[in-house]
């Protein structure tokens, strides 16, 4: 035990390390769900009293296709928002797409729609999608206890139980779900197909990791909350609590059978985009190159994993590319086939 404790510290101590000193090393943070450089936690907006039931409680458009929806949490204990977009054929009920963002999520919008082209690709997609908002280092998932820095994180609940019925009775859901997520929103988007498996058709995971319960997954985690501030023991508890088992992808790879399952990764080599046009490339070449590489591996084993199961899993694995977000947004049209016909699209 104290040797597994002393190989899972040294671990944690050089993910952080790769984290957080990614403008150190190569001189510019990539451009990178994961790897960015982290700015404060934002504030919580709350309610004057806890909500005690989910309820949209307004709606802000943004444009002819786009609002954000405003929605009491129970779970989270205040008003959570959310961007939705809308598809420009809303004749007829729809699938709901969600988009988790990656470690450095913002606190006013989602980085699928300012560095993936998300509003672009959906433009002409039969779907409603549900981006998420903030949640910085919080694997969009319920916490044992709330943090100093990253507060009250309760989201699987609000993603899984409150959001979906009221997004679907305002925005005319026909119940036919996807959840796909990008670096920590990869592992989490799975994560939630896990544990909520009667809730999603289509599962979508780009450059994550799956393996909360090993060793080096965890020190992976808990160097992701660490460098927002946050105390990874809040989330599941000690390193020998049974939550980091739980919620790991590749230990409970049986419960994504039946559904239509994209993976993908990067192999770290630089590639199309981390050439000297890119200002980011230093970054992206110094430290999303070895975070591509980890992440590559870790799908690499979901991947054997579901194969062992005879589960089927449609897989991209790039020759080149690294941890950042012009390969994500290509991405998403390579996945779509496999996401829409998962919702019967």
């Amino acid at each position: 035990m104290r040797g597994s404790a002393l190989r899972r510290g040294c671990a944690c101590a050089l993910v952080t390390l790769a984290l957080t000193s990614g403008v150190a090393v190569a001189g510019a943070a990539p451009d990178s769900g994961s790897a960015a450089t982290p700015a404060p936690a934002p504030a919580e907006r709350s309610t004057t009293a806890p909500p005690t039931t989910p309820a949209i409680r307004r709606i802000e458009p943004v444009d002819d296709r786009r609002v954000r929806v405003f929605v009491d949490s129970p779970a989270m204990q205040r008003e959570v928002e959310v961007l939705v977009l809308l598809p420009r054929d809303r004749s007829q009920p729809r699938p709901t797409v969600y988009m988790l963002d990656g470690r450095s999520a913002e606190p006013d919008t989602n980085n699928w729609l300012e560095k993936g082209r998300a509003a672009e690709f959906y433009a002409d997609k039969p779907v409603n999608v549900v981006f998420t908002v903030g949640g910085p280092s919080s694997f969009y998932t319920d916490w044992q206890q709330p943090d100093p820095v990253l507060g009250l994180n309760r989201w699987e609940t609000f993603l899984t139980e409150e959001l979906p019925p009221v997004i679907d009775a305002r925005f005319e859901g026909n119940g036919r779900n996807a959840v796909s997520g990008v670096s920590m929103g990869a592992e989490a988007a799975m994560m939630l197909a896990v544990r909520r498996p009667e809730l999603y058709r289509a599962v979508a995971g780009y450059s994550g990791c799956f393996s909360m319960g090993t060793d080096l997954g965890q020190a992976e985690a808990r160097a992701v909350i660490a460098t927002y501030g946050g105390d990874p023991d809040n989330m599941f508890g000690p390193s020998d609590h049974p939550d980091w088992l739980a919620h790991d992808v590749v230990l409970h790879a049986e419960a994504l059978r039946g559904k239509a399952i994209y993976l993908s990764a990067g192999s770290g080599i630089p590639g199309v985009y981390d050439g000297p046009d890119n200002p980011d490339y230093p970054g992206n070449i110094g430290l999303g190159g070895p975070l591509e590489a980890g992440t590559s591996n870790c799908t690499r084993r979901l991947t054997g994993r579901l194969q062992q199961l005879g589960i089927g899993v449609t897989t991209h694995f790039r020759a080149t590319g690294t941890h950042s977000w012009p390969y994500w947004a290509d991405e998403l049209e390579v996945s779509w086939p496999t996401v829409a016909a998962g919702l019967g699209l």
